[in-house]
């Protein structure tokens, strides 16, 4: 099955299949989201069957919109169905923009905007095996030492975002 989404073709948005997306490395637009519970910050491993960046750990989730889909709609969207997580309020957190291989010759050229959400204590995680292997909370200064230690075991995107200070955002 084919699955399309927007990505910039010649200056113009146009629905273009998510695979080719990548193969080509077009410019598009993506979601990402940090669920944190205070100075923790809730992690998800990649499920295996992903066809790029498998086995990695990532923020909270990712992905792209569907036409005409709000940002914070898709953020919702996608704790649902990757996390089984509903009902948590999401605060813009920014725009980003980055190129980042992500391995047998794929890239992801994504301008993304970032949400945070604040988890209660014991927040119910219920996630899809065919998205997310494992997921964990950690606390976030012991997370950029990890990633400093041990790069490979985590998303190109999750170690730009904390480069450019977005794994230390807040909810207001």
């Amino acid at each position: 099955m084919t699955e399309n989404i927007p990505a910039w073709v010649d200056g113009t948005l146009a629905p273009v299949d998510k695979p080719e997306v990548h193969r080509r490395g077009l410019r598009h637009p993506a979601v990402s989201v940090f669920v944190q519970e205070g100075s923790r910050t809730l992690l998800q491993r990649r499920a295996l069957g992903k066809y790029h960046t498998p086995g990695l750990w990532a923020n909270a989730c990712c992905t792209h919109p569907h036409w005409d889909e709000a940002p914070v709609d898709c953020a919702a969207r996608r704790l649902r169905e990757e996390l089984g997580l509903t009902g948590l309020a999401l605060h813009p957190a920014g725009q980003i923009e980055y190129r980042a291989e992500v391995g047998n010759g794929l890239t992801e050229h994504e301008v993304v905007e970032v949400f945070v959400a604040e988890a209660p204590p014991g927040l119910p995680i219920a996630p899809d095996p065919a998205e997310v292997m494992q997921t964990g909370w950690i606390e976030r200064a012991e997370l950029a030492e990890r990633i400093r230690s041990t790069p490979d075991l985590y998303t190109p995107w999750l170690r730009i975002y904390l480069a450019a200070g977005l794994g230390a955002v807040t909810a207001p």
